[in-house]
């Protein structure tokens, strides 16, 4: 199956486990690979046949800057939710990063991957 693949979205959210997590905004990093059909669309060059990757995009956006979650797990989770919105989308693989884990080491990033049917 073909996919549509949104790498590196960088949007600030509030969320976390740790204290003080949810006070402020910090940055988030999505990648997303949304599993469709796109014979029609390479076939018909007509948006209507494939994913619109920018509404994705946008709801996938507003996840992660109107909602507060604990844990990456369930904003993932919500991410996946929100791609399998688009009737188009048959599965999808959600990456979330934090750029900025609250740990005592020196960690470029947190990350949490999933896949849904």
């Amino acid at each position: 199956m073909d996919a549509v693949v949104l790498r590196s979205l960088r949007v600030m959210g509030r969320h976390g486990a740790a204290p003080g997590e949810q006070d402020q905004a910090q940055p988030f990093e999505i990648d997303l690979e949304l599993v469709a059909d796109l014979v029609p669309a390479g076939a018909s060059d007509v948006l209507d046949h494939t994913v619109d990757y920018a509404a994705v995009a946008v709801a996938v956006a507003a996840v992660v800057t109107d909602e507060h979650h604990a844990l990456l797990e369930r904003m993932a989770e919500r991410i996946a939710e929100v791609a399998l919105a688009d009737d188009l989308v048959v599965s999808v693989t959600v990456e979330v990063r934090k750029l900025r884990p609250p740990v005592p080491v020196d960690l470029a990033s947190a990350a949490v991957r999933l896949t849904r049917p």
